[in-house]
C-alpha cells in the first residue's frame, strides 16, 4: 500500500520561498515516478513538475525556471522548491505516484504530467501566495 504525506505548505508575499516535501512509503523504489500537482477552487488539477528514476525532470511551462523537484532517495521524500511565488501559484499541492507516459525530446524521454496516470495521492498541503 503507497502511502505519500505532504507537508511545507503556509502562506506567503508575493516574490517569496516555500519548500515542499513528501513522505512516501509503502513501495519499491524505481517502480514509480513521483510529481507534484496543484488544485485552485473552481478549477482542474494542473500537473506542477514530475521525476522519474533516472532524475529526469518535467515541468510545467508556468512554472519553469521558479520550481525545481528533487528526490532524497535514501529518506524516501520527494520535494518542490518553489521560488520567486506568485499569487497564481495559490493551491493545494498534491505529491503523487504513478507510471506515466513519456515524450521524446532532444535524445530522451520525460514523464508527461497527465494526472489520470498517477493512482496514488497524498491529501495535499496548502499554498497561498498574496500580492
Amino acid at each position: 500500500q503507497v502511502q505519500l504525506v505532504e507537508s511545507g505548505g503556509g502562506s506567503v508575499q508575493s516574490g517569496g520561498s516555500l519548500r515542499l516535501s513528501c513522505a512516501a512509503s509503502g513501495y519499491t523504489y524505481g517502480s514509480y515516478c513521483m510529481g507534484w500537482f496543484r488544485q485552485a477552487p473552481g478549477k482542474e488539477r494542473e500537473g506542477v513538475a514530475a521525476i522519474d528514476s533516472d532524475g529526469v525532470t518535467s515541468y510545467a511551462d508556468s512554472v519553469k525556471g521558479r520550481f525545481t523537484i528533487s528526490q532524497d532517495n535514501a529518506k524516501n521524500t520527494l520535494y518542490l522548491q518553489m521560488n520567486s511565488l506568485k499569487p497564481e501559484d495559490t493551491a493545494m499541492y498534491y505529491c503523487a505516484a504513478g507510471i506515466p507516459r513519456a515524450y521524446y525530446s532532444g535524445g530522451d524521454y520525460f514523464p508527461v504530467l497527465y494526472h489520470a496516470d498517477f493512482g496514488y495521492w497524498g491529501q495535499g498541503t496548502q499554498v497561498t501566495v498574496s500580492s
